[in-house]
């Protein structure tokens, strides 16, 4: 088991569901968060793609970090490799309805899949799609796949995953732990106040954060 001295604390929120939101509450709050960015620089989800754990858990940006959010954590079931590497780890679902959660996902690239496409389409199983198109770029060229693939024609399967995803962590933490989750809808205006009362972070009334806000 790869421990710290300090309990982790993952975001398993679903992508556009409030990850970067809870990266920025734990920031103001003076804890070290693990983002987008870090997690883009050491390649940790080609490292969850490959199943390849441990590269993820030895790395240094892993190890001084406290507070993880965006991916890979909330990729396919990987909560639950979270849920039983560290034992005292705490874990964040926030929800909002999925229409919402969908036209989030279309605002934020202009319809197209988000981030690498071999990756997107690993986790929401477009992998024939991908098989599809990939072999017209040069696998070599580690931008190629970018944003390559329309999401709205496949909204069905979308919409089923995200529901899919919700339920399963809400049930597979009844089943094993419920204290270690925190659970809560991204639009209740006192979620960052509830979020703190879990932590046990005193959060002023007025406290509000959203960022990367899409249009809706």
């Amino acid at each position: 088991m790869f421990g710290t001295k300090r309990n982790k604390i993952f975001c398993i929120s679903m992508q556009r569901s409030g990850t970067t939101s809870v990266g920025e509450f734990f920031r103001h709050f003076k804890y070290n968060v693990a983002g987008y960015d870090i997690s883009l620089k050491n390649k940790w989800t080609k490292s969850w793609l490959d199943g390849n754990y441990k590269q993820i858990f030895k790395s240094k940006d892993f190890l001084k970090n406290q507070v993880f959010e965006d991916d890979p954590w909330w990729c396919p079931e990987f909560y639950k490799v979270l849920y039983h590497e560290f034992k005292n780890a705490k874990f964040i679902l926030l929800t909002r309805p999925p229409e919402d959660w969908f036209k989030s996902m279309i605002n934020h690239s202009g319809g197209k899949t988000l981030g690498n496409t071999e990756i997107h389409c690993k986790i929401y199983r477009r992998e024939k799609d991908f098989v599809n198109i990939a072999q017209k770029f040069d696998r070599h060229d580690t931008t190629y796949n970018d944003n390559l693939l329309d999401l709205k024609q496949n909204k069905e399967l979308y919409l089923e995953h995200y529901t899919r995803h919700n339920h399963e962590v809400i049930s597979f933490f009844e089943q094993h732990d419920s204290s270690k989750l925190f659970y809560g809808d991204l639009y209740d205006k006192d979620i960052w106040q509830k979020m703190g009362a879990y932590f046990s972070i005193d959060v002023p009334k007025q406290f509000n954060i959203h960022a990367n806000k899409s249009n809706k």
